[in-house]
């Protein structure tokens, strides 16, 4: 086309792109270069954690690619929970040593030529590839794993090495995106102190458990990354209200997390409560507006999770079993208050009456503080023990900031409780859900869920922590603290890697 209509044309074309762009701008609010650094930083770091993590040595990962090869391969969900796999993939396990080398520290992953060998022979052998077992993957919602089957058939050319290698550089996204979220969050949680953002995303990006078990083929990745986006939807919310767009987005971002894994079930009680103070705070600015968003959000929370719970009716296949039978295991052992009970021994120090579901160990060191210090491959990878006593010499300076900040901005907090206290909820819930499901274990097993992995949704407050660890140490020295303690973060995360090296190949 020529002429006057082509001159005609093109600005319109142009003005409608430059209208979508305005739009998209106007949600994200432009984002800085920062926050994109934060994302590269963070998805870099899990590709390098895919790259040193043997294959099937993360945790449960075996169960995960399972579930994706039965649904990329036969298009169904997997039907039992066995750990009898696809003979492709036992194959690989077998030759990989890889039931002889976890939980056994002393043993290493296969190393001499003539083990190399007779593993690649039998990844060449046409052998089939549908199992439609995933062990404890096999209840779990299958958003994630429908994702995952991109770069499973993508590497399907090659042999299931090939696919697990690009389904753990794809899932190694997510965790730029948690990154992402995180720095978006704290620019509406913590508006006045610019350098403060990215002193915490980068913070989570150097993470060495989000590293972890985004560089492994696992659902915390996009769980992570889902949860992290609704820390950021309900803080943009109490700093702008609540309009219709954002209650739109909030409802996918919890039929999404929903659809990813069940442990986001604690986070709905902290979710529901948020709504429910932005739909209040919305009406005296929007009046029945407010209404209207909030049955967008709920409509698109519920919706696709309905479908998801039907489909699972109409084939007879269990739904969020888990979380059933861990809400049942309230009353399975006794009472309600011996639960509670539990669950806060869990966690936090046993208070004077309790009785003691723990003798002799010490639950918030052993299990949370330093498995967070370092606790990887699977929970058989550890420092010395001397490396978790140095290190509760930085965690109590960090926490002597984070409390020098706290009090300095005490009446700004009182101001914002509503806010605080919706993500309390959202802590708690998460908390009592890992901890009923730990309690339904008890007396046989305890401390199987006592895996700080399974706080990764709430690592907005992670990184809100840091942030606010740095301006502890007031305006003049805080961004000279930020980079401290950003040098001590990454320290931490090399460190992590070479003892994750030295775990399998030395």
């Amino acid at each position: 086309m020529s002429g006057p209509a082509a001159s005609l044309q093109l600005p319109r074309a142009q003005g409608t792109r430059a209208r979508r762009w305005r739009r998209v701008d106007a949600w994200t609010g432009r984002l800085p270069t920062a926050a994109w650094i934060c994302a590269v930083v963070a998805f870099a770091n899990a590709a390098s954690w895919s790259l040193i993590t043997p294959a099937f040595q993360a945790p449960d990962e075996p169960s995960h690619f399972a579930y994706v090869q039965d649904l990329a391969e036969a298009g169904t969900l997997p039907t039992s929970s066995s750990e009898s796999f696809s003979p492709t993939e036992e194959a690989a396990l077998a030759d990989l040593d890889q039931r002889e080398v976890r939980y056994s520290p002393q043993n290493h992953t296969i190393s001499s030529a003539a083990q190399q060998r007779q593993l690649q022979r039998d990844l060449s052998l046409p052998l089939p590839r549908v199992g439609l077992s995933a062990g404890v993957a096999a209840s779990e919602p299958p958003l994630y794993y429908a994702l995952e089957t991109l770069p499973y058939l993508d590497g399907s050319g090659g042999n299931i090495l090939d696919s697990l290698a690009l389904m753990r550089i794809f899932s190694a996204l997510y965790a730029g995106l948690s990154a992402l979220f995180v720095f978006l969050f704290l620019r509406e949680a913590l508006p006045a102190v610019r350098w403060a953002w990215t002193v915490g995303g980068l913070g989570v990006a150097f993470a060495p458990l989000l590293g972890l078990m985004s560089g492994a083929v696992n659902p915390d990745a996009l769980l992570c990354a889902v949860s992290a986006a609704l820390f950021y939807c309900l803080a943009r919310g109490f700093r702008r209200g609540l309009t219709p767009r954002l209650a739109l987005v909030t409802g996918l971002v919890i039929a999404a997390g929903l659809l990813t894994k069940l442990n986001f079930i604690g986070l709905i009680p902290g979710a529901t409560l948020g709504l429910a103070l932005l739909t209040v705070r919305a009406r005296a600015v929007y009046g029945r507006v407010a209404w209207r968003s909030l049955a967008l959000a709920l409509t698109a929370a519920l919706v696709p999770v309905g479908v998801y719970v039907l489909a699972n009716i109409l084939i007879d296949r269990s739904a969020y079993g888990l979380v059933a039978s861990g809400i049942a295991s309230f009353t399975a052992h006794g009472s309600e208050l011996r639960e509670l009970s539990y669950i806060w021994q869990f966690f936090l120090p046993r208070l004077p009456g309790m009785h003691n579901y723990f003798p002799g160990l010490p639950t918030t060191r052993k299990f949370w503080v330093d498995g967070f210090i370092g606790l990887y491959g699977w929970l058989d990878t550890v420092f010395p023990a001397w490396v978790y006593n140095i290190a509760l010499i930085p965690l109590a300076l960090l926490g002597a900031l984070l409390t020098r900040a706290l009090l300095a901005n005490r009446h700004a907090l009182r101001r914002r409780a509503a806010e605080l206290i919706v993500y309390a909820t959202l802590t708690i819930g998460l908390m009592m859900l890992v901890g009923a499901s730990d309690y339904s274990g008890y007396p046989a097993d305890i401390g199987n869920y006592a895996q700080p992995r399974y706080l990764l949704p709430v690592i907005a407050l992670y990184g809100a922590a840091i942030a606010l660890a740095a301006r502890g140490a007031g305006r003049r020295w805080g961004p000279v603290a930020g980079t401290s303690i950003l040098v001590l973060l990454i320290a931490h995360d090399i460190f992590s890697q070479l003892l994750e090296i030295s775990r399998y190949y030395s």
